[in-house]
């Protein structure tokens, strides 16, 4: 039950975006968002959808406003011991990762924009989507005028002998005005998406690499809840450091 429950929440979020954002996308990390529903019909359809659902996409939206200030919460306590995770240097590392990533992927030379993602994601982006699109004779057109919110959803903080803090995670929902479509090299035909600027919402996962937040994943928004339903996941020495220190949070 607990799966088909969720699957709908998928669905009626999945629903409430395209209502917002129709065209199809191919974002960093592959992300197709189907363009099915911008016909008239498809809108009545979509409309008819969104009210049934209705209750699921309420608690959706709870369930990830209260991952948000939890996680806020919790980073505020590392902060305390590792300036790391202080929210304000956080959200500008996130964000220049976001414009480097995708200015790499705009020019299709993900080597560009190597140091803000793991060597595996790296390899990821180029291999599976830039270089089979090249051997497909497509091409990505990808363009971000501003990101309109970061949205922390999901925090785990290891720690090691080695390296402090070294392999921790963060997962934010991040939404943007994007504009991205695969189009024919010779032809120049938009085979996926349709032009103009769109807000786009993604799930991306940050993780410390050599003292460094660098991005290892990118996901549909449709998982937003999943990673909201998670319990974060804290190193045991925070609550004595509290109490030394006489902190109250």
């Amino acid at each position: 039950m607990n799966k088909i429950f969720q699957k709908l929440i998928g669905i009626s979020l999945v629903m409430l975006i395209l209502m917002i954002s129709t065209p199809a996308f191919a974002v960093p990390g592959g992300t197709i968002v189907s363009a099915v529903f911008q016909t008239f019909w498809g809108k009545i359809a979509l409309s008819f959808l969104v009210v049934i659902f209705f209750p699921l996409i309420l608690y959706t939206i709870l369930r990830e406003y209260l991952a948000q200030r939890r996680t806020l919460k919790d980073l505020r306590k590392l902060a305390t011991v590792d300036k790391l995770f202080d929210w304000l240097t956080l959200r500008d590392r996130i964000t220049d990762c976001f414009y480097q990533i995708h200015a790499a992927w705009r020019k299709e030379k993900m080597v560009e924009a190597d140091k803000w993602m793991t060597d595996w994601y790296y390899r990821n982006q180029q291999i599976v989507y830039i270089e089979q699109w090249a051997r497909d004779g497509l091409s990505n057109h990808c363009r971000v005028r501003k990101i309109s919110a970061i949205h922390p959803l999901f925090l785990a903080c290891r720690s090691n002998d080695e390296k402090e803090h070294e392999g921790s995670k963060l997962v934010v929902s991040i939404a943007a005005d994007i504009e991205d479509y695969l189009v024919e090299r010779d032809s120049g035909k938009v085979v996926e998406g349709i032009k103009g600027f769109k807000e786009v919402e993604t799930v991306w996962t940050f993780t410390i690499r050599n003292g460094k937040w660098v991005v290892a994943n990118i996901e549909e928004d449709t998982l937003s809840l999943t990673y909201a339903q998670l319990a974060n996941e804290l190193p045991g020495y925070l609550d004595q450091y509290e109490v030394s220190q006489g902190k109250v949070f």
